[in-house]
């Protein structure tokens, strides 16, 4: 304020915004700091003078943004669930440390031989996916992260609702969400089981048909069975690959998740 006071015909104003500690002698010593520099205009705003400030609420909202989330930690006696996985013929474990009401609270990876980089890396990721579990983070949102990842190692897999793996955290996503998913969290982030892909959860047992008789210019035509519109993936084979239904082309059948073919190219 100083520094452009010389240059202007008027005055420029400015407040000070001081503590509620402030003193007569810290405002004394202002103006007089104010009246040495030449600036003709200068107020004073000492914190809770009055009954509302409008700059507190935002003070106060920064700080709520900002307060650390509390770390859940496991009991030291927990029940946990080890499970073998097979991706394009490498061998790994997967275990999975439970609360007491059965959230999975850590995650830890086994993965070829000791020290190997694989298995370094699977470590990496198991203590990142066990702090953000026990700092809040939801597993559904790790799982939408993780799930179609693809790299190496990759393949078929031992488990049959997971047939096909795009890499080793994509099928320990998709496993993780099977075994501690709803089925309605699991279709909002495209991960279903063999039955649910395939419409059997719920399937009726036994089609609805139903005689309809029709006519043509007075002249009654054999009655025909209508049993709703039809599907022309009913006699599609599995993919031999990833498991997904097969869909026609041409006269050959073609996987839409992995991209393999009945042997026509």
């Amino acid at each position: 304020l100083a520094a452009v006071q010389p240059f202007l015909s008027g005055s420029a104003s400015k407040t000070i915004n001081l503590p509620e500690s402030a003193t007569v002698e810290d405002v004394e010593r202002i103006y007089r700091e104010a009246w040495k520099l030449g600036c003709k205009c200068v107020s004073i705003y000492r914190d809770g003078c009055k009954a509302s400030q409008p700059y507190e609420t935002a003070h106060s909202s920064r700080e709520a943004l900002t307060a650390p989330v509390a770390r859940q930690r496991l009991p030291d006696v927990r029940e946990a669930m080890t499970h073998h996985f097979s991706v394009g013929g490498h061998d790994g474990y997967v275990t999975v440390g439970l609360y007491p009401d059965g959230r999975p609270g850590e995650i830890f990876f086994r993965v070829t031989k000791e020290g190997s980089t694989v298995n370094g890396l699977m470590d990496a990721l198991g203590i990142s996916m066990s702090m953000a579990l026990q700092h809040g983070v939801p597993l559904k949102d790790l799982v939408r992260k993780l799930a179609h990842m693809r790299f190496e190692p990759a393949g078929a897999t031992n488990n049959p609702d997971v047939r096909f793996a795009r890499s080793i955290p994509d099928y320990v996503a998709r496993w993780l969400a099977l075994r501690f998913l709803t089925p309605s969290e699991r279709r909002s982030i495209g991960l279903e089981t063999t039955e649910e892909a395939h419409g059997t959860a719920n399937a009726p047992s036994a089609p609805v048909t139903t005689s309809v008789a029709v006519s043509y210019k007075g002249k009654p035509l054999e009655a025909f069975s209508a049993e709703g519109p039809v599907d022309r993936s009913e006699d599609a084979p599995l993919c031999p690959i990833c498991g997904g239904i097969m869909i026609r082309s041409g006269t050959c059948y073609a996987c839409t998740q992995c991209g393999a073919t009945s042997g026509c190219s």
